[in-house]
């Protein structure tokens, strides 16, 4: 028998378990000791099967015939023992039915609110903006006190080397690699080493500590480099998705703004 992909158990549970006996045009895809397979149930099966790669084709047809027969026969042994009616079992079925409900509203919330390129490309400039033109490839030092980051200061205005004093930084991520940051945009750290960093010049350190949320830093800025953003038409997915996720998140902001919850 064809090996049919594995659906998923929202599909399953609210396609075939809830399903009603007819569908609303009455046509039957097969029936089992008296009971109906919908036709809608079927056509659901093959669509998501398809969707995933199978070929529809008179093998494919008789394996969903056979896998939605097994289905309802085991269904219908699950009914007469009375587990559609346990409250566990109950609750995933809503649950499932819920998610199928949810997914469907939020396809066709979608499709008819479309994201605009406009509203794309505004994203897109927005992004180019937070990158800026320049990245930097910095190391530091994080210590617990104030005085520790002045001790350091001290000791690499002596002429210790940056690399092992930063042995002594609680940094894990950074410490045992001489303090190297690697190559990032400023909005990728906190604000106040930002601020610090972008002022200093080439292969130099601040000269005061730098207190964040983490500690006391001691930063030394090795180079720059321009930064070339990737071009709007390889970003269009990601700013699409995230642009989708906006709209629903509002959406759903105001849905729950017009209910009456208790």
């Amino acid at each position: 028998m064809l090996k049919l992909t594995r659906l998923s158990a929202a599909l399953i549970a609210s396609a075939v378990i809830a399903a009603p006996a007819l569908a609303a045009d009455g046509k039957t895809f097969a029936t089992v000791n008296g009971q109906a397979i919908p036709q809608y149930v079927a056509d659901a099966f093959i669509n998501e099967q398809k969707s995933q790669g199978v070929k529809d084709d008179s093998q494919f047809r008789d394996a969903v015939k056979e896998e939605l027969v097994r289905r309802e026969l085991l269904v219908a042994a699950a009914r007469k023992k009375g587990l559609d009616k346990k409250t566990d079992v109950m609750g995933q079925m809503e649950i499932a039915r819920q998610a199928l409900l949810i997914r469907a509203y939020i396809a066709d919330y979608l499709k008819t609110n479309p994201v605009t390129d406009a509203q794309l490309k505004k994203d897109y400039d927005a992004f180019k903006a937070q990158l800026g033109g320049t990245e930097y490839h910095a190391r530091h030092i994080l210590v617990e006190k104030e005085d520790e980051a002045k001790a350091l200061i001290a000791k690499l205005d002596k002429g210790d080397k940056f690399a092992d004093l930063a042995k002594q930084s609680k940094d894990p991520g950074s410490k045992d690699n001489g303090g190297d940051l690697g190559w990032a945009i400023p909005s990728s750290f906190v604000k106040p080493f930002s601020d610090a960093m972008v002022k200093l010049d080439k292969g130099r350190y601040t000269k005061e500590p730098v207190k964040s949320d983490f500690g006391y830093h001691v930063i030394m800025l090795e180079e720059t480099r321009a930064l070339t953003p990737p071009p709007f038409e390889q970003l269009k997915p990601q700013l699409t998705q995230r642009a989708n996720q906006a709209k629903v998140e509002k959406m759903i902001e105001e849905l729950r703004a017009g209910a009456k919850i208790n």
